[in-house]
């Protein structure tokens, strides 16, 4: 899956706690760093988060953002369907913010639980820490924290949002966690909240799906979210995941601007649900015996209590799936914004796997690419 960006406006130096995506990855990382072209490829490829992964959109530009499906796993080719050109409305990225949870569990934490080590992780990973939700806090507050920050970065009050768009796949609350963001944000307009559920490409549908109703529908400020808490999913005793997921949210505004400046220059986007098979966390039944209920060969009423699995994942198959049709989907996105390999200058990698890039870095040289270390695989 991808989605191709162009950002407007002087880059800003930010935090760098405020990064959610990598710490370098910030306005002040990229102004200290030569960008020829002003392009940037961001590459989601694995098979278990919704990607919010634009923590530093705002700069001047072009962002292209690919996000292999997990379903797509036994996909292999590429839509060259090109994406049509709107002319008149467009939307562009205008602020951004991030949220951690305060608990911070490192490779060596791990290696107390499971058979594994830093060096181990780290190598075949990158990863050497992640955030993991504690105490009191909750997925919906990290959303609200992120949401704040992008309000105050593109200096828009709650009341001026139209509608909220949470990307995640393990809301605070199966009915939905976007109305209780729009709820504690204050928006006295009561805009539309609805939450999308697509695991890893949420966060690129959740871009999609705001430019269109920026376009369609003459909205001016969408707040996308894109937020997670897998570790309530993970086998703590499984190190094939559990080292793998972390906890955090992140969150855009996207709004609406003249034709000249639209920034979404085209996405390439595909499922297929054969791919399940390697990746999920399927809802099951309770197995323990509901005395209120007597079969007598007739349908078990009434049903059994359900819950979700933890994840279950064949890397060996995920990986398989990234390399080869994440290039796939790289190169239909560029295609489609009318640019070639040469005119992108950083390339903000997924974490699932550091040997990844090697085979997905469209011939760009290793200092330009962008990773993350401290927050495992996140939103």
């Amino acid at each position: 899956m991808a989605v191709v960006l162009q950002g407007f406006g002087a880059a800003t130096a930010l935090s760098s706690s405020d990064s959610l995506t990598s710490r370098k990855f910030q306005f002040g990382y990229l102004k200290s760093r030569p960008v020829r072209n002003g392009r940037i490829l961001i590459v989601r490829s694995d098979l278990g988060f919704s990607e919010g992964s634009i923590q530093r959109a705002r700069c001047a530009g072009k962002l292209i953002i690919t996000n292999a499906v997990a379903a797509n796993a036994d996909s292999s080719t590429s839509s060259t369907a090109s994406t049509p050109r709107l002319v008149g409305k467009g939307c562009k990225l205008v602020g951004c913010g991030s949220a951690l949870p305060k608990l911070l569990v490192s490779n060596d934490d791990l290696a107390q639980i499971v058979e594994t080590s830093d060096e181990w992780i780290s190598v075949r990973t990158g990863i050497r820490n992640r955030r993991i939700l504690s105490g009191n806090e909750t997925l919906t507050g990290l959303a609200i924290e992120a949401s704040r920050k992008a309000l105050q970065m593109a200096q828009v009050e709650a009341d001026d949002v139209d509608l909220i768009v949470m990307c995640t796949s393990t809301p605070d609350d199966i009915f939905g966690s976007a109305p209780q963001v729009q709820r504690e944000l204050g928006c006295k307009k009561v805009p539309l909240a609805f939450d999308i559920r697509a695991a890893c490409s949420g966060f690129v549908l959740g871009l999609t799906t705001a430019a269109s109703y920026i376009r369609a529908y003459g909205y001016q400020n969408v707040l996308v979210i894109g937020a997670d808490a897998l570790s309530r999913c993970v086998d703590w005793t499984d190190r094939g995941t559990c080292i793998l997921f972390g906890d955090a949210a992140g969150a855009v505004l996207v709004q609406a601007s003249d034709g000249d400046e639209n920034a979404l220059l085209g996405y390439d986007m595909h499922s297929d649900g054969g791919g399940q098979r390697h990746l999920n966390a399927i809802l099951k039944e309770d197995q323990t015996e509901n005395v209120l209920s007597s079969t007598n060969g007739s349908a078990l009423f009434p049903p059994r209590p359900s819950s979700y699995s933890c994840i279950q994942m064949n890397g060996k198959e995920v990986f398989r799936f990234a390399v080869r049709c994440v290039p796939q989907s790289v190169e239909a996105s560029l295609e489609k914004a009318g640019l070639t390999s040469s005119d992108i200058d950083w390339l903000l990698l997924h974490q699932i796997h550091k040997t990844e890039p090697k085979k997905n870095n469209a011939g760009k040289p290793a200092d330009h690419r962008c990773r993350c270390n401290s927050f495992a695989d996140l939103t």
